[in-house]
């Protein structure tokens, strides 16, 4: 099966849609196929601030008018505070249980994200999750890499191409550890603001009151240029600052 042929068979869909590589792509392709596709984007405390900026940008591009904001505070939910292996198993069924709900009073019946077909199920509970809620992938189905998005991604046009991966602020605090608003806040203004440093692709761990910085080896260089600045930019928000010297 190819997209064409998945949207022919589903040709009204409602759309788990973060604003990344993949979903931003299956975004375009459904609507280059003639689906009536309605993207619906969950804005809670997980997710970056640029990441609701780039879902508007990319579904303004794609032609989308219809996107739909939802408010969802994961933090809430007990389950998922508590950071345990299952947190992100139970943070998916808030998030789009949180959709399916909505996409049922639109009117949408069949709900679709853009796991592709390099991803590990595998490692990720959240998939159990969207088993459970009957989602489907058609990224997967059709047998789409990731290499695969980036490069037809380029071929369309679309800004997130080349974006880098940026999974949920939570994967920054160890399991075991509670989720804090604060916590999170703290992750997002650091990465934020080496963000406008001109660091990409990189993360902002933490490790107790530490943080342990992963950066990609090209990147390397231009840190111990400016280690200085990075360091201050850094012990605003935490106590020490670690370097890890593992390829991410």
């Amino acid at each position: 099966m190819d997209l064409k042929e998945f949207f022919t068979a589903y040709p009204k869909v409602a759309l788990g849609f973060s604003g990344g590589v993949d979903s931003s792509y299956l975004l375009y392709a459904a609507r280059q196929c003639g689906a009536d596709v309605k993207p619906y984007y969950v804005k809670g405390p997980f997710q970056a601030e640029f990441e609701l900026q780039d879902a508007i940008a990319v579904a303004k591009f794609a032609g989308a008018d219809n996107l739909s904001i939802l408010d969802v505070n994961t933090l809430e939910d007990e389950r998922v505070t508590a950071n345990d292996p299952l947190r992100c198993y139970y943070c998916k069924c808030n998030v789009f249980g949180a959709i399916k709900e909505q996409a049922a009073r639109d009117g949408y019946e069949v709900i679709i994200d853009g796991t592709n077909a390099s991803d590990d199920l595998n490692d990720r509970t959240g998939s159990i999750a969207l088993r459970e809620l009957k989602v489907l992938s058609p990224l997967r189905m059709s047998g789409i890499t990731k290499t695969a998005i980036r490069l037809l991604s380029k071929e369309a046009g679309l800004m997130t191409w080349d974006k880098p991966a940026y999974a949920c602020l939570a994967t920054r605090i160890p399991t075991g550890m509670p989720v804090t608003k604060e916590l999170l806040a703290k992750v997002e203004m650091a990465e934020s603001e080496l963000m406008s440093l001109g660091y990409r692709d990189f993360r902002v761990r933490i490790l107790g009151n530490a943080a342990k910085l992963q950066l990609k080896p090209e990147q390397m260089a231009k840190l111990m240029g400016e280690r200085y600045l990075v360091l201050y930019v850094l012990e605003q928000y935490f106590d020490e600052v670690y370097l890890d010297l593992k390829d991410r």
